[in-house]
């Protein structure tokens, strides 16, 4: 299939060109338009043509996606992310997958596996409410980010900290590990928390805006005029 991402980086939008039989998952509520040749069914990401996946999410969350197949013809579909940034496509093949934040998903092929119950993220390391996910497979997977992408390569035994707000994902040969931001005063006071070592080899993706910072703004902006409303 074909695709083009327009608009980029700050309102990137997917154009996926799928030809009769082809089909592209995207995260659910991502389409912006599609051609009336294209069929949509929705499911969660737990069970597909490629078998159980294994992305029931911990505290009773679910992957939702949809499906799009192109059953009365060509046609195009064309998939947006909620924040306002750019969209990346990450070529996967066998031995070569990411492991990227469940709200960096937008869409991939059908030769994607993603996976939620892979080691790293049962142990529950990256905090901060971060689902991450494992895509492994062959074939396309599409990221979005808040903000521009910051692509790091990494040299085998060379270490990148990430901030895990701006921590996209990276590729699984890294390792990896989640610590706190320096002691305890640097924790409380820095205002970053919770940091990421990346070690390469492998390349790592990082999202230029904060979207936690970024609704902290906008409260500072709101409040005052929440509480004159309140106040009446």
């Amino acid at each position: 299939m074909k695709f083009e991402v327009k608009y980029k980086p700050s309102y990137a939008m997917l154009v996926v060109s799928l030809n009769q039989g082809e089909t592209i998952t995207a995260e659910s509520g991502a389409m912006t338009y599609m051609d009336s040749t294209i069929e949509v069914h929705t499911r969660k990401r737990e069970k597909s043509l490629l078998g159980s996946l294994g992305l029931s999410i911990i505290g009773g969350q679910s992957f939702w996606v949809n499906d799009y197949i192109a059953t009365k013809g060509s046609g195009d579909a064309a998939f947006v992310a909620a924040p306002v940034g750019d969209i990346e496509r990450l070529d996967i093949i066998p031995g070569k997958g990411y492991i990227i934040q469940k709200s960096a998903y937008i869409a991939s092929t059908l030769g994607i596996t993603l996976d939620v119950k892979w080691e790293g993220f049962t142990k529950g390391l990256f905090g901060h409410g971060l689902f991450m996910i494992k895509a492994t497979g062959e074939g396309s997977l599409f990221i979005n980010t808040f903000g521009a992408i910051d692509v790091h390569t990494l040299q085998a035994g060379q270490t990148l900290i990430v901030d895990n707000f701006h921590l996209v994902g990276f590729s699984d040969t890294c390792s990896y590990k989640v610590t706190k931001f320096g002691g305890l005063k640097e924790t409380i006071f820095s205002g970053e928390g919770l940091v990421t070592q990346i070690t390469g080899p492998g390349n790592v993706y990082i999202q230029t805006k904060n979207l936690e910072e970024f609704t902290k703004w906008l409260w500072i902006l709101l409040e005052p005029k929440v509480r004159n409303t309140r106040s009446r």
